[in-house]
């Protein structure tokens, strides 16, 4: 391939990749809520660990896991299972905390949360998802060429990195302004309880829905 095609390439997936991280889902849930309940750093801590949960998928779908899958059903099983049972759990942990009684308003965000959960948080959160391989493998198999080199598809996966970090940094900036924050946080018990709720129920489906054969 030439310089022409790679660019097309590259710029086919990052704009299908840019739709697929403006559309609202769990990684969205979860910045948004960090970013009006803990502060802007907790946000962009967990935005820079759902960004490389995107550039594991992305390496792992060019490398061929959806095959992987197909040759061995259990493994994919297995990571729905352990996926949604991680995000039942995170669900129920929000839906339980948000019974309990809320800190004063204006309250500095907890720096310790920040330094050692969001990443983390986010990490686990975009690994959970199972149709995440899956979905990233049929992207690079619709887009890219049948012997694409090794240096255009690590090109793609660390574009599709960036877009996740620029995005996700956007939303954790706006929605952590003190006025937009303010004015979400006389809500904190019905967000974490609507995500709580949304996000056990993304568990329960993740684990049990039957793969498609």
């Amino acid at each position: 391939m030439n310089l022409a095609q790679d660019v097309s390439v590259i710029g086919a997936i990052s704009a299908f990749w840019l739709v697929a991280m403006i559309v609202p889902g769990l990684d969205f849930l979860l910045v948004t809520r960090l970013a009006m309940m803990k502060g802007r750093m907790a946000a962009l801590r967990a935005t820079l660990g759902i960004a490389t949960g995107v550039a594991a998928w992305g390496l792992a779908g060019f490398f061929g896991i959806r095959a992987l899958f197909i040759a061995s059903p259990w493994l994919y099983t297995l990571l729905k299972v352990g996926g949604g049972l991680y995000l039942f759990i995170q669900g129920a942990r929000l839906f339980a905390g948000s019974w309990k009684h809320a800190p004063a308003e204006g309250q500095p965000a907890n720096p310790a949360f920040a330094t050692t959960r969001a990443f983390r948080m986010g990490l686990l959160t975009n690994l959970a998802n199972p149709k995440a391989p899956i979905f990233v493998s049929s992207l690079f198999a619709a887009a890219l060429p049948q012997h694409a080199s090794i240096g255009l598809g690590l090109t793609c996966v660390g574009t599709m990195f960036v877009i996740a970090v620029a995005w996700f940094s956007l939303v954790a900036t706006v929605l952590s302004l003190r006025h937009v924050s303010r004015a979400f946080l006389r809500l904190r018990h019905w967000i974490d309880r609507a995500s709580g709720l949304a996000f056990m129920a993304l568990g329960i489906r993740f684990a049990t829905e039957r793969t498609a054969g």
